[in-house]
């Protein structure tokens, strides 16, 4: 894939993930203001896998947290509805709960 392809490949990600809630965030910077609920994805690493000495297939990981207010938020199951998508954490943190995921996109 070019870079063209890449980019639209993670927006349509991201259209998806406008139809659990609108405020959606790639990778902000620290100082973005947040509106929550909200998602927030980032690249993590690359799956790869190789044939006859080459690279055969690479396939994009993202983590991806759900931010809400709500400790009974339906976004997280929602989201665990994504083909290839695993539950990894939750936490607490300044009254937010954050639920922590892994997508392979």
């Amino acid at each position: 894939m070019d870079k063209a392809e890449i980019t639209e490949h993670r927006l349509e990600l991201s259209r998806k993930f406008k139809m659990l809630t609108p405020n959606v965030y790639y990778q902000p910077p620290a100082t973005a203001k947040l509106t929550y609920p909200c998602i927030i994805y980032e690249l993590s690493r690359f799956r790869t896998e190789h044939a006859n000495n080459r690279l055969y297939m690479a396939k994009r990981r993202y983590t991806v947290t759900v931010i809400d207010r709500d400790p009974d938020s339906d976004i997280p199951e929602k989201l665990l509805e994504f083909p290839l998508c695993g539950f990894d954490r939750y936490y607490t943190a300044d009254n937010l709960r954050h639920w922590v995921f892994g997508i392979y996109w």
